[in-house]
């Protein structure tokens, strides 16, 4: 994985936290407890994606270095 690409992950998955944190604390304040928790699940689940689909893509290429 080049430079660039690992920076870009980062910053993807820091907007995905600000924009979750964001959106929970107005769910809160509005009374809307139960769709903030939602939204923190459905914020991790994309991150969490995000992540498996990076060691996929790390374990493929261990697999073609090593011709397994």
């Amino acid at each position: 994985m080049d430079g660039p690409v690992e920076v870009d992950l980062i910053f993807r998955i820091a907007a995905i936290g600000i924009i979750v944190a964001v959106l929970n604390q107005l769910l809160i304040r509005s009374g809307r407890e139960e769709q903030a928790m939602m939204t923190t699940l459905a914020g991790l689940i994309v991150v969490l994606m995000m992540i498996v689909n990076e060691i996929d893509a790390l374990f493929q290429t261990i697999k073609s270095v090593f011709q397994l």
